[in-house]
């Protein structure tokens, strides 16, 4: 009988290549305002079509109340609203969430996990776009490449509804 052996390319024994990792800061500032309220905000990804590659978060009230919060007003996040925000049905499992209060919120994303399965290599833009009950409405956008080929951190910054927008992209 003879025995058949296998050898396997060095390079498939190697340790195996880490998934790049796209980590996002958003920067809600608190606003010296007689009557505040917390952002609904929604954090995307564009291609350079403009259509959704992925959705990474959309904060908003969760629960009804006298207002008519909740779902209702989600349509006052006019670019997430038209460019897909309608066609989802609230709650999104791992992408809503409530409003966030002021400071620095940080997400976290993986290659080969939710919601990054589909985003294929090439050119984007994460988009992060903020309205507020008595207030004013902003959109911030970062291009980036995907996969990042080396460490980037890209930044932008808002002027009123949102501070420093930051990804921080990994190999």
């Amino acid at each position: 009988m003879r025995r058949l052996s296998l050898t396997l390319p060095a390079m498939l024994l190697a340790a195996p290549v880490a998934a790049a990792d796209l980590n996002v800061t958003v920067q809600i500032p608190q606003l010296n305002v007689a009557e505040y309220h917390r952002p609904y905000t929604a954090v995307w990804v564009e291609r350079e079509d403009h259509s959704v590659a992925a959705q990474l978060a959309v904060w908003y009230a969760q629960k009804e109340s006298k207002e008519g919060a909740g779902t209702k007003w989600l349509p006052e996040l006019r670019q997430w609203w038209r460019r897909g925000g309608r066609d989802l049905q609230m709650p999104v499992d791992g992408v809503s969430g409530a409003t966030r209060p002021a400071g620095d919120q940080k997400l976290s994303f993986h290659e080969g996990k939710a919601p990054l399965t589909t985003l294929a290599p090439g050119k984007y833009e994460l988009v992060v776009e903020a309205a507020r009950e008595t207030g004013g409405r902003e959109v911030v956008r970062v291009p980036f490449t995907w996969p990042a080929a080396a460490p980037q951190q890209l930044a932008a910054q808002g002027s009123t509804e949102l501070g420093a927008v930051k990804v921080d992209l990994a190999p």
